[in-house]
């Protein structure tokens, strides 16, 4: 397949093909790039960020891509990569450069240090890298992986998540009553706000001060040393309802309420900025708006177009079976053929009750392995002897300060901070030595989830990747007219489709994901079943 490396020079964008280099204005790529897509052009650039939100506005999409600026923070860590092939005098720009998300109509923003790069002599360095890496397949389908699940996030913020205002305004009244005037709570916060006042004993308490709430509680007399709601539900006194319902509802006023609104929905639309690898195991972040965090109170507000509709797709038990799978331990992928792997773990007798093989599987997995999810572990270590290794192998070797990798090889980061251009040994462990076996354990305790919550992230993008081109051959017209991607959330996605085409892309949804298994696992035998449905409404998902 033929690539094309895009550099801008000024107001200009240079085009640099197998054997030429094209120079043509700004206000020409649209054209361009559409001219060359039925060719099979895989695009090259430093940052989708920077190029593919303008081609989206222009109704250009693309079918692959190559992100330098993601695929470069995914070879520097990698212990698959020969570090002295990447290495450049611009190779600390490269890893400082960030991802653009502000609204800037233009498409070169001012002074941008992505200019200071040059994307064809990365270009080369990161071909030169894969292909003297011993696991060079495995590393080829990450950086695929990661450079579509960036076109995605871009499409799914140029497509907007459908939100109805107007339900999202009534949904607002119903629980916090109607809008205050500003510097005002709202009326069901000012209640809350008086009756905990009331069972304190102390009318001028401001609520809002977690200093004064806890001072307000000990001078009542409560043993607490913080105001978390777990801490508050297990007292038993008459501010304690009162109280939990006022945090809960404060937090949905702060995050998502009239002002969210007013700032994040426009046009019928909820647009965030998703960032694929935004987190070290390779799972998304966004920014703006808290999109992968919407609560439930709101999701109602979230209602497809007239004629639309919404299939929600979510993955039971994704990371689990991705531990069975990854570690190749049949018995524990037997237990997965259910629709309910804990259930499955009950039914193979490795434990009485569904708790305890949830309680246990977790501890394994994120290192809960005292108390009571600890006396599950020599049941489960004796039935699932392969996937319990491969976490306790991951937590040893964070332990010894080492750097562990996912199935494909993202590599996780040494202890203390990100690994240098250097490449220096982690820094000596410094204080007590009490401090020094606690900052140990709990390294280890992340290298541990690291492997798994990391595979499975590679997992879901595959899963994107192959869900986007399906959905793109269902439907005729620009992104928005047919069905497309406008949420994703580590094992979730929503798809926004004219109704006539819902079941089919249920069906879609549901062989990606078997795809998605199969490339990344090959024919081991561990399912990855969905729960699918079409829905009006992202609420009625349950």
């Amino acid at each position: 397949m033929n690539r094309i490396v895009l550099v801008r020079r000024g107001d200009d964008v240079e085009a640099h093909g197998p054997a030429t280099v094209s120079r043509l204005a700004a206000d020409g790529l649209a054209d361009f790039v559409l001219a060359h897509e039925a060719a099979g052009v895989r695009w090259v650039w430093d940052d989708t960020t920077r190029w593919y939100p303008a081609l989206l506005a222009s109704g250009v999409r693309v079918a692959r891509c190559t992100d330098l600026r993601l695929t470069h923070a995914l070879l520097r860590r990698t212990p698959f990569a020969d570090q002295r092939l990447l290495a450049a005098a611009t190779t600390r720009g490269w890893d400082a450069l960030q991802p653009v998300t502000a609204s800037d109509a233009a498409l070169f923003p001012l002074a941008d240090p992505a200019d200071e790069l040059d994307p064809v002599a990365e270009h080369d360095r990161q071909l030169a890298t894969l292909a003297a890496s011993p696991e060079r397949r495995r590393l080829e389908l990450l950086l695929a992986a990661e450079s579509s699940g960036a076109l995605v996030a871009a499409e799914m913020t140029h497509a907007g998540l459908p939100w109805r205002a107007d339900v999202h305004e009534r949904l607002l009244t119903d629980l916090l009553g109607p809008r205050p005037l500003a510097g005002h709570r709202p009326a069901v916060l000012e209640r809350l706000a008086a009756e905990i006042r009331t069972a304190l004993g102390a009318p001028s308490l401001n609520p809002d001060s977690p200093a004064d709430v806890l001072r307000a509680l000990q001078t009542a007399g409560l043993p607490v040393e913080d105001t978390r709601s777990w801490t508050l539900v297990q007292l038993e006194h008459p501010v304690v309802p009162p109280l939990l319902e006022y945090k809960k509802l404060s937090r949905l006023l702060t995050a998502n309420g009239w002002s969210w609104l007013e700032t994040w929905v426009r046009d019928g639309r909820f647009r965030s900025w998703f960032l694929p690898g935004g987190v070290v195991t390779g799972r998304w972040s966004s920014t703006g708006g808290g999109a992968l965090s919407v609560p439930v109170q709101i999701r109602p507000a979230a209602v497809a177009d007239e004629g639309h509709r919404f299939v929600v797709a979510d993955v039971a038990q994704l990371e689990p079976r991705v531990l069975a799978a990854m570690s190749g331990d049949l018995a524990m992928a037997e237990a997965a053929r259910a629709a309910d792997l804990y259930q499955g773990m009950v039914d193979a007798g490795t434990v009485a009750t569904r708790a305890e093989a949830k309680l246990g599987i977790l501890g394994a997995m994120y290192g809960g392995t005292r108390g009571e999810s600890g006396r599950m572990m020599p049941r489960l270590t004796r039935r699932y002897p392969q996937a319990i290794a491969l976490v306790e192998e991951a937590a040893r070797a964070g332990e010894r300060g080492e750097v562990v990798r996912t199935l494909l090889g993202r590599g996780s980061p040494v202890p203390g901070g990100e690994r240098t251009a250097d490449l220096g040994e982690p820094p000596e462990p410094s204080g007590p030595l009490h401090e020094q076996d606690r900052r140990r354990r709990a390294w280890g305790r992340f290298t541990r989830n690291f492997v798994v919550q990391g595979t499975a992230a590679e997992w879901a993008l595959c899963w994107l990747a192959d869900l986007r081109n399906r959905l793109w051959q269902l439907g005729e017209g620009p992104l928005e007219d047919r069905p497309h991607l406008v949420f994703f959330l580590h094992d979730e996605v929503v798809v926004h489709t004219p109704e006539q085409l819902a079941a089919e892309v249920a069906e879609e949804v549901r062989r990606a994901a078997a795809s998605a298994g199969r490339l990344l696992f090959g024919g081991f035998p561990v399912d990855f079943p969905l729960d699918v449905a079409v829905v009006r409404s992202w609420a009625e998902a349950g």
